[in-house]
């Protein structure tokens, strides 16, 4: 079963421009707020979001059919020159943008902006990028390798590596007054009793790169820690809610590390939600600090829980040595990916179970997407099945959320929103770690709630407030995908 999205689509950001042609970079995506760093190259978030169009690769009775995705929909516009303005009359519609024939590694139309949990702030006041767009090229950098050159890898000249997400850069943090904020959760804890609701209206929907400032305008101005006071005011999930918005995105993703692998067992669904589909830059600073922070380095304590070839999967995760959102997606590799998975799986008895880890990890989200394309394109069965089939476990889990997130990432989180709620019981930590990741890019956070119905046939905030036990909680969940 293929995860893009049905036809219909999930809303565009507003404002968003019309697909981009793969040469052509997307309007600038920093805000005025003074962060990032001036100069400093477009980032990519966590995961990040789908590559643009590509052209060349199955645009002519390509996959997917022609006509599939666009239906009843205006014809494309002409794109505007690179560095103006958009005026589509489509950007502020519901549904896709105006369609385009796309080819093998194209994103699903009208797909969300280049924004993921842990990247650049996009033009607005906070936002970021879903799993795997890729940066645009440097001015005057060389044009690709158009469809029809010689064969070349992975990794050819010209890549431009994915720099760390918002809050990724220890020490970095956003240049404004946070004196008001500050005052107001000091007013909220002090004395008797605590103004929970005040507490929400605060954090609940804070940027990252906000988080460091406030807490430091919280000690210069009352010379107390507001994560100590936060923890001992209030308790359970609701706790657990205020501490992983306070520890901000790198600081949460370690303290998730170790709980999901301190003591007995190993809670292998955090494991995965922190580490799978991350680029090579926050993959380094989150070994980084989870280094300074425990005093072990986080392969030998991922070593220590797995076994056997999930140990070696993770090691090629953990290596950090992806290919780069910005390298190109070429038919050539493409196609000799797609042989070579179907040689160690369904083509054989047995599988070659390191073959397929060793492509998967190694590729980028948007190379991911063309492979997942491309092999259900060319052996009618979708990749996302054959994994299922063909392994179990552990690294089933795994291998299936790297296809998901190059395949779709936002119906991928509707779909870990929904996982983390199904059956009997909520599985807490994991519903908090995955709403507050989600919750610190504001487009996506529509996005995922679209493509949560489109899927589902119900409202997210609604299946939240059904499955959580009313109280400060639920609003606070509520509270950040609102």
């Amino acid at each position: 079963m293929s995860y893009y999205p049905p036809q219909g689509g999930y809303p565009p950001q507003y404002g968003a421009p019309p697909p981009q042609g793969y040469q052509q970079p997307p309007p600038g995506q920093y805000p005025s707020q003074g962060y990032p760093p001036q100069g400093y190259p477009p980032q990519q978030g966590y995961g990040g979001s789908p590559a643009p169009p590509q052209q060349g690769y199955g645009q002519q009775g390509g996959y997917p059919p022609q006509g599939q995705y666009n239906q009843g929909y205006p014809p494309p516009q002409q794109q505007p020159p690179y560095g103006q303005p958009s005026h589509s009359p489509y950007q502020q519609q519901q549904g896709y943008p105006p369609s385009q024939q796309q080819g093998y590694g194209a994103p699903p139309p009208g797909q969300y902006p280049p924004q993921q949990y842990g990247a650049p702030p996009p033009q607005q006041p906070y936002g970021q990028q879903s799993y795997g767009q890729p940066p645009p090229q440097p001015y005057g950098a060389p044009p690709q390798a158009p469809y029809g050159t010689a064969p070349q890898h992975y990794g050819a000249p010209h890549v431009v590596p994915t720099p760390p997400s918002p809050g990724y850069i220890i020490g970095q943090a956003a240049q404004v007054d946070m004196s008001a904020q500050a005052d107001a959760c000091r007013k909220a804890m002090k004395g008797l009793g605590t103004d929970e609701a005040a507490l929400i209206r605060v954090l609940a929907r804070m940027p990252p790169l906000e988080i460091p400032t406030l807490k430091q305008a919280f000690s210069q101005r009352h010379r107390r820690s507001l994560e100590q006071d936060v923890d001992k005011e209030v308790s359970g999930h609701f706790r657990m809610c205020l501490l992983s918005i306070l520890r901000g995105p790198l600081q949460n993703d370690v303290w998730l590390l170790n709980k999901a692998l301190k003591g007995a067992g190993t809670n292998e669904d955090l494991l995965n939600e922190v580490l799978i589909g991350r680029s090579n830059a926050d993959m380094k600073a989150i070994k980084q600090v989870y280094h300074s922070t425990y005093h072990r380095t986080l392969e030998h304590d991922v070593r220590d829980d797995t076994s056997a070839k999930t140990q070696r999967m993770f090691s090629m995760i953990l290596s950090a040595s992806r290919q780069e959102e910005s390298a190109p997606v070429l038919p050539q590799s493409v196609d000799a990916d797609v042989t070579e998975l179907h040689r160690a799986t369904e083509a054989k008895v047995g599988t070659e179970q390191l073959t397929v880890c060793s492509i998967l990890t190694n590729r980028s989200d948007g190379q991911i997407r063309a492979i997942a394309q491309a092999y259900e394109h060319k052996y009618r069965r979708s990749l996302e099945k054959v994994i299922i089939s063909e392994f179990a476990g552990h690294m089933e889990d795994a291998l299936v959320q790297m296809v998901r997130i190059g395949a779709d990432p936002i119906m991928r989180d509707a779909m870990a929103l929904e996982h983390a709620m199904a059956g009997i019981g909520t599985k807490d930590d994991l519903l908090v770690a995955r709403v507050v990741k989600i919750h610190w890019n504001s487009s996506r956070v529509q996005q995922v709630k679209s493509a949560y119905r489109q899927r589902y046939g119900k409202d997210l905030l609604s299946r939240i407030k059904g499955e959580t036990s009313s109280g400060d909680y639920e609003r606070c969940l509520i509270a950040m995908l609102s």
